[in-house]
């Protein structure tokens, strides 16, 4: 039996897709993914943003020398409506023990940086973040973001401001 032209060659791009669209259903994490009891601090130059649902996205090049900020247990913190205790949160705040120079940063929902009034963050941008890593870190080099830091702006990205 011989279909078509134009219906084997949709079978030929559902079967080339369905790879593509698994992959990236599988790259986004939830929560329990990752360990919460141990938030990381990262900082770095963004090589690549991706501006985009199912939430934003940045890869961070980090400096080789990274090291945690002096005044970051005193840095003030966005009121938000999930109930987080940012400043025990910074307190506790480590580096990550794997040296990868290049990390994804999970962000919000992009509703959610709209709510926080947060403007798209490009390629060449300085951020840092406080946010969580996979348990042990185990897996690929990516960041679960709680606080954001950019532009000398601060966002609580795990809810809504207040």
């Amino acid at each position: 039996m011989t279909l078509p032209l134009t219906r084997r060659r949709l079978i030929a791009l559902a079967t080339l897709a369905t790879p593509l669209a698994l992959q990236r259903a599988h790259a986004h994490h939830g929560w329990s993914s990752f360990d919460q009891d141990r938030p990381i601090y990262l900082e770095g130059k963004v090589v690549e943003s991706r501006w985009r649902n199912p939430h934003a996205e940045l890869v961070v090049e980090t400096p080789a020398a990274l090291a945690l900020p002096a005044d970051l247990k005193q840095r003030t913190l966005p009121a938000q409506s999930a109930g987080i205790d940012g400043p025990a949160l910074l307190g506790k705040t480590v580096l990550p023990t794997r040296r990868d120079r290049r990390w994804e940063l999970e962000l919000a929902p992009l509703t959610r940086m709209r709510v926080w009034q947060a403007e798209e963050i490009r390629t060449g941008a300085q951020v840092a973040a406080v946010g969580f890593t996979f348990k042990a870190e185990q897996g690929e080099p990516i960041m679960r973001v709680e606080y954001l830091f950019v532009d000398g702006k601060v966002y609580g990205l795990r809810s809504s401001p207040t």
